[in-house]
């Protein structure tokens, strides 16, 4: 009974130690880099383009939206400076008017700036095809070179120290600027 048990307990030691020196050599043999996605944006005009005019688009609306609270700010100062004149039937005409122009607004700005909202799917329109882009040259890199991970440091993980020979976000770019323009190597700029 003790000698199965002394057996047993070796068996389990050879296979822990056998996972152990496989699961070293594994993790050895694996290779790692990381990008700066937004220092690989920052250097494709195109996606500068794109995000001005998105900039552009949400603060046409957010004036139209601003003119149009302003409006029912109007109508409500009216409405309480004439209020003590008016009939109840006049009032109750002039709240509900208010109601309705109020909620106008706050559909219009759920139209723009809501989570399926023009201003979402003008990111999706101008946006995407470039960071498919950004995916896609990443990709080959990591199927190219053998890469097991590439980590994004701009990205919400938190990248605490990167050696600057793992960052292969100029090499990114590069294979990006065959699809379209980016800025040339000698000219990028790191903040």
């Amino acid at each position: 009974m003790k000698k199965q048990n002394l057996t047993t307990i070796i068996a389990a030691t050879a296979v822990l130690l056998l996972i152990s020196f496989s699961s070293t050599s594994f993790s050895q043999s694996q290779k790692y880099a990381f990008v700066d996605t937004e220092y690989i944006l920052d250097n494709i005009p195109e996606f500068q383009d794109a995000q001005d005019e998105l900039d552009d688009l949400s603060v046409k609306w957010q004036k139209e939206i601003e003119t149009k609270y302003a409006e029912v700010e109007e109508m409500y100062k009216k409405y309480k400076a004439e209020s003590v004149l008016l009939p109840d039937d006049i009032k109750k005409k002039r709240e509900d008017e208010i109601v309705a122009k109020e909620k106008g607004v706050k559909e219009l700005q759920r139209k723009y700036f809501g989570p399926e909202g023009e201003l979402f799917k003008a990111r999706q329109e101008l946006v995407q095809p470039i960071q498919e882009k950004v995916f896609n040259a990443i990709e080959t890199i990591a199927n190219t070179r053998n890469y097991s991970f590439i980590f994004d440091k701009a990205g919400g993980m938190t990248l605490l120290y990167g050696d600057s020979k793992f960052d292969i976000s100029d090499d990114v770019l590069d294979e990006v600027g065959t699809v379209m323009q980016t800025v040339k190597r000698e000219q990028r700029n790191r903040n």
